[in-house]
């Protein structure tokens, strides 16, 4: 079946494509089967060929020693990473940006994370702020030449992985409004460890998502240097954070479509497999109205989803269709993988079968890069305010 939203893709979109792929089949679907149910992290292994392919840096300028690719590569990447393993597909965006930076700052990490070399983490949401990022509570008073960092934060993917905690955190408790109170800090760590004064961790249990850890993380008087105040400038970082959004929204769409995909196209080769009343069940009409309606539900998604991209590309501004590709391509991988999970029957409902992942994984592409319901008021306030 041929893909009309690959008219959206260039030659070279459809190489990379192919590439990513075959590395996907070969590399990361036979370790998420592996460990996934396990409830394993992916290996140092699989980090270190992401890193070797050029994955987290392509979207870091090549003067800093990345791929400097557009954003539709970035989503056709993560698309095909997520169709083998969720975590896999997201653990790219650890590296490609520091939004924000200055150019020194660039100069010393940019050329370090497209390499794979030092990977970010980032800290944003606390117990009591989550959606509502103005309303955070972790402090960062000045001392001298140095930064103070007290509070806790949650929801920080790859936190202890990480050779750095990007941390945003209040430096004008008094700013009116209250977001333009807030800064962004690198906070240096070992890779592996939370082996910093003050610094501790706790992981998340989670259904799903397991192909790499989530944690809270405790600042207990954590110093930073004045020089990693990311932009030099205190009371950006909630723009710094908004800069993001629009390709995270981007990224978290693609990856959403290509856990869709896995479901349908696992679905499609079973229902072809398996045999009752003594012919395939892909000759059921029931079996073939879900496929029919879970390829439309894809294929609109990725349409959209390379649409925005192709807009952000050419210097739109595209922040509610983002937000409608997030909330549109997140919605229909939830309903795909779930369907998917009914063609496989009691078989789908166990950890024999990839589709049960797909499952668990897509549930949680509805929360986070911006809840669903965020994704809605984005929209909505775009419509109303023209």
């Amino acid at each position: 079946m041929n893909n009309i939203s690959d008219t959206i893709l260039s030659d070279e979109h459809k190489l990379l494509r192919d590439e990513t792929k075959r590395f996907v089949t070969n590399e990361v679907r036979p370790e998420a089967s592996e460990r996934d149910p396990k409830k394993e992290e992916m290996s140092a292994e699989l980090v270190d060929q992401l890193g070797e392919m050029g994955f987290f840096g392509v979207l870091i300028d090549e003067e800093y020693g990345g791929l400097g690719m557009d954003l539709k590569s970035y989503a056709v990447i993560a698309e095909e990473l997520s169709r083998g393993w969720l975590s896999v597909g997201s653990i790219i965006a650890r590296g490609q940006s520091l939004a924000g930076a200055t150019d020194e700052q660039k100069e010393e990490y940019l050329p370090k994370m497209a390499s794979g070399d030092a990977l970010k983490s980032i800290a944003i949401s606390e117990p009591n702020a989550g959606s509502d990022v103005a309303n955070m509570q972790t402090r960062a008073e000045r001392d001298g030449d140095e930064y103070v960092l007290n509070g806790q934060k949650t929801w920080t993917t790859f936190a202890k992985g990480s050779d750095f905690i990007l941390t945003y955190a209040v430096t004008d408790p008094d700013a009116e409004p209250a977001h333009r109170g807030i800064s962004g800090f690198i906070v240096e760590k070992p890779a592996g460890t939370f082996d910093r004064d003050g610094l501790s961790g706790q992981a998340i249990d989670k259904i799903g998502y397991h192909g790499w850890k989530t944690w809270e993380v405790n600042f207990d008087d954590v110093r930073v240097s004045a020089d990693k105040l990311v932009g030099g400038e205190e009371g950006n970082g909630f723009y710094q954070i908004m800069d993001f959004f629009e390709e995270g929204r981007v990224h978290t769409a693609a990856r959403s479509v290509g856990l869709a995909r896995g479901a349908i196209e696992d679905s499609v080769q079973y229902a072809k497999e398996r045999v009752q009343f003594d012919e395939p069940i892909s000759e059921f009409q029931a079996i073939r109205f879900k496929l029919a309606d879970m390829a439309t539900q894809v294929e609109a998604a990725r349409a959209l989803t390379l649409l925005v991209a192709d807009a952000v590309d050419s210097g739109e501004r595209a922040d509610a269709e983002a937000a409608m590709a997030k909330l549109f391509a997140s919605d229909i991988a939830e309903e795909v993988t779930s369907e998917g999970i009914q063609i496989h029957g009691g078989y789908g409902y166990t950890t024999d079968f990839d589709v049960e992942r797909y499952w668990r994984d897509a549930r949680v592409t509805r929360i986070f890069e911006g809840t669903n319901e965020i994704q809605k008021r984005i929209i909505a306030d775009d419509l109303l305010s023209s």
